[in-house]
């Protein structure tokens, strides 16, 4: 049973921005380590950014400098904010808390 949701995808042109969030009811995200993932066309799933239970943070080569991960403890949610989006950047994200289910994801489309 997933206990979390992602949203906050949608169609951005390149350049643009978009900030994900991942809200639980059911997972105490400061807890554990949560990891925005994302799945482009045909590709695999890869991890793009993580933060531990102790904010500290990492980041796929892809995105460095470009997105940020982040997590308000009061709101039990983490943020993926995304800056510089460019087309390799579109696919579904998803957010998970340790090694749980998969979630729906968030689709992400950077295109003119």
């Amino acid at each position: 049973q997933v206990q979390f949701v992602e949203s906050g995808g949608g169609l951005v042109q390149p350049g643009g921005s978009l900030r994900l969030s991942c809200a639980s009811s059911g997972i105490i995200f400061r807890l554990h380590v949560v990891g925005w993932y994302r799945q482009a066309p045909g590709k695999q799933r890869e991890l793009v950014a993580l933060i531990t239970s102790s904010g500290s943070t990492n980041y796929a080569d892809s995105v460095k400098g470009r997105f940020t991960i982040s997590r308000d403890n009061a709101k039990n949610t983490v943020y993926l904010q995304m800056t510089s989006l460019n087309p390799e950047d579109t696919g579904v994200y998803y957010c998970r808390p340790g090694a749980s289910s998969w979630g729906r994801g968030t689709q992400v489309t950077v295109s003119s």
